[in-house]
C-alpha cells in the first residue's frame, strides 16, 4: 500500500504572479462578472453572502478564462496547427469559443456520457467533437494522445498551469469587488478552479479561508488529497456534471490544492438539488449542479460564518435538459 507523499513545495508567490499576468492578458477577452450580495432564505443565516456570478460569463461558465489564457500564450505556429481539448461541457465550450475568436481550429474529445445538448453547443462554436470512452478521464487521455500524435497543443481542463492561472483570475476580481473576504466556497473537480483561486488568495489575502466543495458521488481529488497521491475512486452519477470524472496521473493540481484548501465539505445529491431549487425559487437563478455544490456546502456550514463575509463561486449556469427537468 502506498504511503502519502510529502507535499512538494508550492511557490505561492510565483502562482500569484502567474494569475495576475493571466488577468492582464485576458481582461479584454472575458467579462468581469458581478459579485452580488445575496439576501433572504438563500443566505443561510447571518453571514454576508456574495455570489460571484460566473454563470454570466461568455459561454455561461468560468472555463472561458483558463481556455483563453492558454490560447493566448500559444505561439503563432501552435495556433496555426490547431488545438485539441477534452471536456464533457464547459471547458469544451470555452476552448471552442476562444478558438473561434482567434481563428484557431479546435477538436474537443468527449466521453459517451456527454449531454447531447452540450455536445451540440460545442459544435455550434465551430469545434469538431470526437467521442472516446465512457468516462471524462478516458476522453482526456485520448485527447492528449491524439494531440501528441498530431503535434498539436493539448488544452487540459485542469492539468495545465496556464489554464489554472486563467481560472484564478476570478480571485483578482473578487478582491477588487470585496477587499475584506473571510471565506470563499468553490466547487472542485480536477482542481484547476480552486487551485487558481486559492493560490492567488493565499498570496494576496492569506487570511481568506479557501473551502473546497465536492459532491459525495464524485470526489476523486478529495480522496487523493487525503491519500497524498492520485487515487482511483469509484464515480457515481451526480448532478454536478462539470466536476465529474477521474484525474490524470501526476496532475499539477494535487500539490497546489493540498496547499491552499483550508476546509473540505462533501454534499449529497439531495443537498445539491435542494440548493438548485432554492436558488431558482427565491431569486430565479438557474445554476448548474457544480455551482450548487458550492452553495449547498455553504448552506451546510452557514452557522460557522456568522458575521463574516463569504463568497460562493457560481461557476456556471449551463444546465443540461436532463438536469433541468429535475428542478420542476
Amino acid at each position: 500500500m502506498r504511503t502519502a507523499a510529502p507535499i512538494r513545495p508550492v511557490d505561492i508567490a510565483g502562482w500569484g504572479r502567474r494569475v495576475m499576468q493571466a488577468h492582464q492578458r485576458i481582461s479584454s477577452w472575458v467579462v468581469e462578472t458581478p459579485c452580488e450580495p445575496v439576501t433572504g432564505s438563500i443566505a443561510g443565516g447571518p453571514a454576508r453572502l456574495l455570489f460571484k456570478r460566473e454563470d454570466l460569463q461568455h459561454t455561461g461558465s468560468f472555463k472561458l478564462r483558463g481556455a483563453s489564457n492558454k490560447l493566448l500564450v500559444l505561439t503563432p505556429e501552435e495556433r496555426a496547427a490547431g488545438v485539441i481539448a477534452a471536456s464533457n461541457g464547459n471547458h469544451g465550450l470555452g476552448v471552442a469559443a476562444g478558438a473561434r475568436t482567434l481563428g484557431v481550429s479546435a477538436e474537443v474529445y468527449v466521453s459517451s456520457h456527454v449531454s447531447p445538448a452540450k455536445a451540440r453547443k460545442i459544435e455550434e462554436y465551430g469545434a469538431v467533437v470526437r467521442r472516446a470512452g465512457s468516462d471524462p478521464l478516458d476522453a482526456e487521455l485520448a485527447g492528449r494522445a491524439a494531440a501528441r500524435k498530431a503535434g498539436k497543443a493539448f488544452i487540459s481542463p485542469y492539468n495545465d498551469a496556464d489554464v489554472m492561472a486563467g481560472q484564478g483570475t476570478i480571485a483578482v476580481e473578487l478582491l477588487h469587488q470585496s477587499p475584506s473576504l473571510d471565506a470563499v466556497f468553490v466547487a472542485v473537480g480536477g482542481g484547476g478552479l480552486v487551485g487558481g483561486i486559492g493560490a492567488y488568495l493565499k498570496w494576496i489575502s492569506p487570511q481568506t479561508e479557501i473551502v473546497g466543495c465536492w459532491p459525495e458521488n464524485s470526489r476523486v481529488l478529495y480522496e487523493s488529497i487525503k491519500a497524498g497521491y492520485i487515487v482511483s475512486f469509484p464515480e457515481l452519477p451526480t448532478l454536478s456534471e462539470s466536476t465529474a470524472g477521474g484525474l490524470e496521473p501526476e496532475t499539477i493540481t494535487l500539490d497546489v490544492c493540498r496547499t491552499v484548501i483550508d476546509r473540505s465539505v462533501l454534499v449529497t445529491e439531495d443537498e445539491i438539488l435542494a440548493a438548485m431549487r432554492l436558488a431558482r425559487k427565491t431569486h430565479g437563478w438557474v445554476m448548474e449542479g457544480a455551482a450548487a455544490v458550492a452553495l449547498a456546502a455553504f448552506l451546510k456550514q452557514a452557522a460557522a460564518y456568522t458575521g463574516k463575509t463569504v463568497a460562493v463561486v457560481i461557476c456556471g449556469g449551463n444546465v443540461s435538459p436532463e438536469v433541468l427537468s429535475r428542478l420542476q
